[in-house]
């Protein structure tokens, strides 16, 4: 157990990298999208260095800040079993495992991008971006209260979160298109 702290630790940075890698491969996503609204040569200059970019974050941060995040994880549930008899870390996992299906999700529209395929428009991509948030945001909460949580108003709140967030994104969508940004 004298370990437990350190691996906490690495657990907590990785897992902020992850989330970092996250929110800004989805940032590339949106931005290679709407690449392909410009006229060449530029369109194609931009596009190749989107897909330059999304597979060095994706290999190099994204991925293995996730791998560690889960090994780290998985260590201190093995350190501290007693950690799985309590309700809040099975609803974390489910958040986790929501995460993981999510990060998984985005690595398929790596290999998309990379081959042309564009199967969300920008503000779809906008909206899915949004909901890596949400996870966040439902794990954090979970972590922290605990046993103190009523779960039905813990998930109103996240649905309140989640509509706002929607709502902002409509937002932003209008505010770009009046201002031409």
């Amino acid at each position: 157990m004298e370990y437990y702290r350190y691996i906490l630790a690495v657990h907590i940075v990785f897992v902020i990298s992850w989330m970092a890698g996250l929110f800004y491969i989805l940032s590339l996503f949106i931005y290679h999208t709407e690449a392909g609204d410009k006229q060449e040569p530029e369109r194609s200059i931009l596009q190749q260095q989107f897909i330059k970019m999304e597979a060095t974050l994706w290999k190099v941060i994204a991925t293995p800040a996730m791998i560690i995040s889960v090994l780290a994880g998985a260590t201190m549930l093995s350190l501290n079993p007693g950690l799985l008899q309590a309700d809040w870390m099975w609803v974390k996992l489910f958040f986790v495992f929501g995460l993981l299906v999510y990060h998984f999700i985005c690595q398929k529209i790596v290999r998309q991008l990379k081959n042309n395929l564009y199967g969300m428009t920008s503000f779809q991509l906008r909206l899915w971006r949004e909901l890596a948030t949400i996870f966040m945001i439902a794990i954090v909460f979970t972590v922290i209260l605990k046993n103190a949580i009523n779960w039905i108003y813990g998930l109103l709140g996240i649905m309140g979160i989640a509509m706002v967030i929607m709502v902002a994104v409509k937002w932003y969508k209008s505010y770009r298109k009046k201002h031409n940004c």
